[in-house]
């Protein structure tokens, strides 16, 4: 089912009031059938933005880009994805109340957790760098969304400028050895195929997730095999 048809309604049954809108959010997300999960992580993806714009205090140009080009919406969609933008923006309940809500969607999946916590960092990062304001929402998202300090440390470090520490990109130790650091590259790389991304529910739409995740671990793998001259 393509998710863009219950999304549509989701934003305009946003519109009508009477109950808070990241409830209503909630609501409709869980009444849309096998679209649910797809639907689930666009909202997440477009509500969480909102939020993290406004603790930043300033959106930017290269930011307002970057969340276009994330999405890579049909034509015809961007009304929509910019009044849910809007919406989220100017409701006054906090980034933690909706991080909360979002993250019961997505309780048995740590993995999509990630992949918007990935998100998020992608369009953060788009002005050339990461404030420490953005940090600091990343980071707490991260705490409601159960992801530990390592792991958010993993993920931060595939978005820092110029790279991060390459062991940390790949999830390793220095004492690895040459065949567990290669092994854990090739594992990396196979999770992070946009397939894996769009079997566990996170829309086509959101590919660029996994590419720039992948560019990271090649990156990663190259400088870790530059060091060890293998």
């Amino acid at each position: 089912m393509n998710f863009w048809g219950s999304f549509d309604r989701i934003v305009g049954a946003l519109q009508a009031g009477g109950v808070q809108l990241v409830d209503r959010l909630q609501q409709l997300i869980q009444s849309v059938g096998e679209a649910r999960r797809n639907v689930a992580f666009t909202v997440a993806m477009i509500a969480l933005s909102a939020k993290m714009a406004k603790a930043d205090g300033v959106v930017t140009q290269d930011e307002v880009i970057a969340f276009y080009d994330l999405f890579e919406m049909p034509a015809g969609e961007e009304r929509n994805v910019a009044r849910l933008f809007h919406l989220a923006q100017q409701d006054v309940a906090g980034f933690e109340t909706y991080a909360s809500k979002l993250s019961v969607l997505f309780a048995d999946d740590e993995t999509t957790r990630i992949d918007v916590i990935d998100g998020l960092f992608y369009i953060a990062k788009a002005d050339g760098v990461i404030h420490e304001r953005e940090l600091a929402y990343l980071n707490r998202i991260a705490e409601i969304f159960g992801i530990d300090p390592v792991g958010f440390s993993q993920i931060k470090a595939r978005h820092m400028r110029g790279g991060g520490d390459p062991y940390l990109v790949l999830g390793i130790d220095m004492s690895a050895t040459n065949e567990e650091v290669r092994s854990c590259y090739l594992r990396e790389v196979r999770e992070t195929h946009p397939d894996r991304l769009i079997g566990r529910g996170v829309p086509e739409e959101f590919v660029k997730i996994a590419s720039d995740r992948l560019a990271a671990l090649n990156k990663a793998y190259e400088q870790v095999c530059a060091e060890r001259g293998i």
